[in-house]
């Protein structure tokens, strides 16, 4: 049976996804100088997200074996493929595609 802190992994994957679309949301646009560049709300969001999403990688390591997490947090690189052509359009290229089908059968490879 899978421990139930993996959920932990699972959900921190997805909190530093979308932190990181944010991030690059911010790092599209234009300000007017430097500190509204790095004090915006997308940034601070943003940067707000990844320390939610290490908390719950700590939180979950506790009771999860290493082994499982750095599988899970591949998910992320797919996530992120997936929200990057959602919020910006972006093209997945072949490369990119092939690169995630074998993200994904590396995961299944793994927990088979």
């Amino acid at each position: 049976m899978m421990n139930s802190y993996i959920w932990f992994i699972v959900l921190s994957v997805l909190v530093a996804s979308f932190s990181q679309i944010l991030l690059k949301k911010s790092a599209t646009k234009e300000y007017p100088n430097r500190i509204r560049e790095y004090l915006n709300p997308y940034v601070i969001t943003g940067y707000g997200m990844m320390v939610v999403s290490t908390v719950l990688t700590v939180i979950a390591y506790t009771r999860v074996d290493f082994k499982n997490g750095p599988i899970i947090e591949s998910a992320g690189y797919v996530i992120v493929l997936i929200l990057s052509r959602m919020f910006f359009k972006e093209k997945i290229t072949t490369k990119k595609f092939i690169g995630t089908v074998l993200i994904i059968i590396g995961i299944v490879i793994f927990y088979t």
